[in-house]
């Protein structure tokens, strides 16, 4: 096994020695459309505790109870690759709570996504975060 390989298997593994196999995602431009004009709209909350306004499974449910999938989808800013469309497998990376954009929602999704090597999520997020800094009024 070649020096590369190790290091990406010893990353990806976990301290109990087994390996986790990490989906891989694609940027939802969609869902980076939705979140600038969220922010033109002055549709975000600046300051929030995440853990607590994150969208639980109901909330999800409830959610795609009176939206289709392509609405529930403009809500997060991954697409997991080979994931079924109408499924929330398919979708990761949440950004708010299905009206209005969460700044720590944003972080959140910037913190995870550099915390496991998804970086075209972590700049699709960072640049998020720096247009809503940038365009927002206190």
């Amino acid at each position: 096994m070649t020096s590369r390989l190790s290091e990406t298997l010893r990353l990806a593994g976990s301290k109990d020695g087994y390996l986790r196999v990490m989906p891989k995602y694609l940027v939802n431009e969609v869902a980076v459309a939705k979140a600038r004009d969220l922010i033109d709209g002055r549709q975000y909350v600046l300051r929030s505790r995440w853990s607590d306004v994150q969208p639980s499974a109901h909330t999800e449910d409830a959610y795609l109870e009176s939206h289709d999938w392509d609405e529930y989808g403009e809500w997060h800013l991954g697409l997991t690759e080979g994931a079924s469309p109408e499924t929330k497998g398919r979708y990761a990376f949440v950004f708010g709570d299905f009206r209005r954009l969460h700044r720590m929602g944003i972080i959140s999704c910037i913190y995870r996504a550099a915390e496991w090597y998804h970086k075209e999520i972590e700049l699709a997020a960072h640049e998020i975060l720096q247009y809503l800094d940038e365009t927002r009024s206190d």
